[in-house]
C-alpha cells in the first residue's frame, strides 16, 4: 500500500464532490462538499470575514483517502468554543495567537465527524500525517470543535498532548416513543400539561405550523425565511453570518436534506426554522419571527422537530446551541469536547489549568441537568 501523502487546498471546490463525499458518508450533512462549497462561494467563508480555507487532504496516487475542513482563522468568529480570553492573554504577553489553525464546520456548533477516511486507512497513521503538519507550522495553536466522542479518542491516542475542552449542549433522543403523545406520556404530568397547554396557546393565536422538504421549499418560502432569519439578528443589532446566497445554494444543492417549518396567520408565513437532516439525526439550526406570539418558538424549534423525528424514525434531534429551557422539553444534556494543540508551552500551561477547572464546573452541571429532566422514573 503506498504512502499517505497530505494536501492543503484552499478551496473546497480543488477536490471533486463526488471524492469527496464518498468519504463523508449521509448522517452529517454539514461536512458534505455541498454545504461547505456553498459557505465558500457565497462569501461567508473567505479570508475577508476571517475564514481562509487550508482543506486538509490525504492521497494515495490519485485515490482521495482522507478529508477534513480546515481553516486558517484571524479572529474567532463563528466557531461557539469561546477562546477571546486565551487570545487576549497571549497577546498582551506579547505573543500572536492569530492566525490559528482550525478544523471545524464554520458557524454550526453541531457535534460530528470533522476527519472522514476511507475504510482501509489506519486512523492512527492518518492522524499522526495530520499532526505533524500542524506541529511543524508557525502557527499558533490548532482547534479541533465538536467531534464525535470516537474521533476525540481517536485522537487522543494519536496525540496525547491535545488539550480537552468540554462544553454542554441539549439533545433530543428517541426513547422508543413512538409518537407524540408517546412522548409525553413519558413525561411527569406537569410536563406533560405544560406542553399540551403551550401548544393550544399557538393555535390559539390562529397560527398554523407546516413541514416543508426538498424541493417543496422554493424561492419565495427561502426568501421569507431569510428575512425572518435576518430580523434575529438584527434584533440584537447586527447582521447574520450567512446570507441569502447561501441558503438558495442550499436550496440548489442540498435540498434533500432540508426541512423548512413554517408558521402562517391566516394562510401568510410569518416565522420560520429551517434545520438540516441526515440519515438518522435532524439539526435544528436557523430561526426567526416577523411576528410575536407566544410559544411558537417551542413549537416550531422543538415540538415540530421532535414529532418529525418520530414520523421519520429519526433517533437524534439537535436542536442548537443554548437555552435550559430545552431541559424542560425533554432534550438531555450531552458533554460535548474540543481538542486543543498549544504551540508555546507557556501558553500551554495556562490554558491547561483553565480547562482542568472548567471541566469540573461542566461535569457538575451536566449531573444537575440530569437530574433535572422532566421524564417519568419509571420509563
Amino acid at each position: 500500500m503506498s504512502e499517505l501523502v497530505l494536501s492543503e487546498l484552499p478551496a473546497i471546490e480543488a477536490v471533486s464532490a463526488a471524492a469527496w463525499n464518498a468519504l463523508a458518508g449521509d448522517d452529517h450533512p454539514f461536512l458534505r462538499h455541498e454545504f461547505l462549497h456553498a459557505l465558500e462561494a457565497s462569501g461567508a467563508v473567505s479570508p475577508a470575514t476571517g475564514w481562509e480555507p487550508r482543506h486538509l487532504t490525504l492521497w494515495q496516487g490519485d485515490a482521495l483517502v482522507g478529508a477534513m475542513p480546515h481553516y486558517h482563522k484571524h479572529n474567532s468568529y463563528g466557531e461557539y468554543v469561546f477562546d477571546w480570553g486565551w487570545a487576549d492573554a497571549w497577546e498582551r504577553a506579547g505573543g500572536d495567537y492569530y492566525p490559528k489553525g482550525l478544523s471545524a464546520i464554520p458557524f454550526t456548533p453541531a457535534p460530528g465527524p470533522r476527519l472522514a477516511l476511507a475504510s482501509h486507512i489506519d486512523p492512527f497513521a492518518a492522524r499522526r500525517v495530520l499532526a505533524e503538519a500542524w506541529e511543524a507550522s508557525e502557527l499558533s495553536s490548532w482547534h479541533l470543535l465538536f467531534a464525535e466522542p470516537s474521533e476525540v479518542e481517536s485522537w487522543q491516542a494519536a496525540c496525547p498532548s491535545l488539550l480537552a475542552r468540554y462544553g454542554v449542549q441539549f439533545q433530543w433522543r428517541d426513547r422508543g416513543f413512538g409518537d407524540f403523545e408517546g412522548f409525553l406520556a413519558a413525561l411527569t404530568a406537569k410536563r406533560r400539561k405544560t406542553i399540551r397547554r403551550e401548544r393550544r396557546l399557538v393555535a390559539d393565536q390562529g397560527l398554523t405550523l407546516h413541514r416543508l422538504e426538498g424541493e417543496a421549499i422554493d424561492a419565495a418560502a427561502m426568501a421569507h425565511f431569510f428575512r425572518c432569519y435576518e430580523i434575529t439578528y438584527l434584533e440584537r443589532g447586527r447582521h447574520g453570518y450567512l446570507g441569502l446566497d447561501f441558503f438558495e445554494r442550499l436550496r440548489w444543492t442540498l435540498s434533500e436534506s432540508l426541512l423548512l417549518i413554517q408558521a402562517r396567520l391566516e394562510g401568510r408565513p410569518v416565522a420560520a426554522a429551517l434545520c438540516l437532516q441526515g440519515a438518522r439525526t435532524l439539526y435544528g439550526r436557523y430561526w426567526g419571527s416577523e411576528v410575536l406570539a407566544d410559544c411558537l418558538h417551542f413549537e416550531a424549534c422543538y415540538y415540530q422537530g421532535i414529532e418529525h423525528c418520530l414520523e421519520r424514525g429519526l433517533t437524534l434531534f439537535d436542536p442548537g446551541t443554548q437555552g435550559e429551557h430545552k431541559l424542560a422539553r425533554g432534550f438531555a444534556p450531552r458533554r460535548l469536547t474540543s481538542l486543543h494543540h498549544i504551540a508555546d508551552p507557556r501558553l500551554r500551561d495556562a490554558v491547561s489549568r483553565f480547562c482542568t477547572e472548567e471541566q469540573a464546573h461542566v461535569e457538575a452541571y451536566c449531573r444537575a441537568a440530569e437530574a433535572a429532566l422532566p421524564y417519568r422514573r419509571d420509563c
